[in-house]
């Protein structure tokens, strides 16, 4: 696993690519729907956590 200025540096190349190749409105299509993404992994997340805390019962 990268550690996290590999991470982020990964990231930032990579948001830089897809920059140069989207208009405006397909970068915020694009930016609205990866935030979109992370929020929901983010819920799942929170929600596996709990469940883990709680021996797994709840569903």
């Amino acid at each position: 696993m990268m550690n996290p200025c590999e991470l982020t540096a990964a990231i930032t190349a990579l948001a830089n690519a897809i920059s140069l190749r989207l208009s405006a409105e397909e970068l915020s299509l694009l930016g609205a729907a990866l935030n979109q993404l992370g929020d929901t992994l983010a819920t799942f997340a929170a929600g596996k956590s709990i469940r883990e805390k709680n021996g797994g019962n709840e569903s």
